[in-house]
């Protein structure tokens, strides 16, 4: 399986997914929470940062359902689902990810019938701290 390109800016949003927590940064000056991770506030442009952590809780905004051709590693478990999430706690921050049944299962897991636009989800993480999403009611 593919694993993620860590940058400096995103180092520590991998590291506490590592350690079972969903954070995403926010400017220590003014406290707006951004993703993806940057520098620079947008809304205030300071350089002041911290990691906050929120719930993990959220909505499913959208979906997609890759066919082949697609990359070798993910081929075999085509169709699967890509789902944008609405964190619950921070609802202009959006995260990609796949609905699953439980923390690393296959991306195939979830049939594409149960999956809706506005869908209750909770993060859950894999075992090398990729985040997946589960139903909240399967």
């Amino acid at each position: 399986m593919l694993t993620p390109l860590v940058d400096d800016d995103g180092a520590p949003f991998w590291k506490y997914a590592a350690e079972g927590e969903l954070r995403v940064q926010a400017c220590a000056d003014c406290g707006e929470l951004r993703f993806p991770p940057r520098p620079c506030c947008p809304h205030c442009r300071s350089f002041a940062t911290e990691w906050r952590r929120v719930s993990g809780r959220g909505r499913v905004w959208s979906y997609v359902l890759p066919h082949p051709p697609l990359l070798p590693d993910y081929a075999e478990q085509a169709p699967y689902n890509v789902v944008l999430v609405e964190l619950t706690d921070a609802p202009h921050i959006r995260l990609v990810g796949n609905l699953v049944t439980a923390p690393g299962a296959r991306l195939d897991s979830v049939p594409v019938e149960r999956i809706r636009i506005g869908a209750r989800v909770r993060v859950v993480f894999t075992s090398t701290g990729l985040p997946q999403w589960v139903l909240e009611r399967p």
